[in-house]
């Protein structure tokens, strides 16, 4: 079920107890040389649409929300960018909107990494509004975090940024928009990590030209396989979580 192919009367019908809303988030920035900057948005839709032919019963899938928190890709530009806080009102806004239509559970299915702080903050400040609901958000690829170590032939064994995950992945479902002459190894990562201290960089301090890992080593056959694994593992996902209860307290799994 697609939200917005349906009208208000055949919403309305829907038995908000068996249905999990998907409400997809991504970005439009800058991606490299190789990668167009509507990367994130064409990744998560992709497989947003793919999850919600997979199971039209079981899933209603919004519309993409592609604006997303990336403030650190600004200074090297070919960014649109929401402010932290206006981003955080508009994820709970969205949020709000289909929980106070009486849907019991949603997905927020992220496709940019700068949304991950953002939207748990989100969940986190209407959880205490809906306790009798089921609140939950993931990163596309992170219900698939094994099958992309295996699949990964780079250094990286980990989805970066037009690196050889999303490269690969793009080759896959737009192949057309991939500057292949373009493609090659990214180059050292600069740590944002040290000693487990957090070190706040933006992407012009961390990378040579905006990319991440190891490109030159994607390949539209890998993509086919992520995209693929990604998805089962995401069906599995939906049909957990309309699994879980809500509205439980501590002492009702005892």
């Amino acid at each position: 079920m697609k939200f917005q192919e349906m009208t208000a009367f055949e919403i309305n019908d829907i038995d908000r107890e068996k249905v999990l809303v998907v409400l997809p988030i991504a970005a439009v920035e800058q991606h490299g040389p190789h990668m167009p900057t509507g990367t994130d948005n064409f990744l998560c839709t992709g497989l947003a649409e793919a999850l919600e032919q997979s199971m039209p019963d079981k899933v209603l899938l919004a519309p993409t929300q592609w604006l997303g928190a990336s403030a650190h890709h600004l200074r090297i530009g070919a960014t649109l960018d929401s402010s932290l806080e206006v981003y955080i009102e508009t994820l709970m806004g969205m949020a709000r909107s289909v929980l106070n239509d009486g849907f019991r559970r949603i997905l927020l299915l992220n496709g940019h990494g700068g949304n991950i702080d953002p939207m748990r903050v989100a969940l986190r400040r209407i959880q205490n509004e809906y306790v009798d609901r089921l609140l939950t958000a993931a990163c596309y690829w992170d219900v698939a975090d094994e099958l992309i170590k295996q699949s990964l032939d780079g250094a990286h064994k980990f989805v970066g940024h037009a690196c050889e995950f999303e490269t690969s992945m793009l080759m896959h479902l737009r192949p057309e928009l991939v500057k292949l002459e373009l493609v090659k190894d990214a180059g050292e990562l600069i740590t944002d990590n040290l000693g487990g201290v957090y070190i706040s960089r933006d992407l012009r301090q961390r990378t040579a030209e905006g990319c991440t890992g190891r490109p030159d080593l994607a390949s539209a056959e890998k993509g086919r396989m992520l995209f693929a694994g990604i998805l089962e593992a995401l069906v599995e996902t939906v049909d957990s979580l309309l699994a879980q209860p809500t509205g439980t307290e501590y002492t009702d799994h005892l």
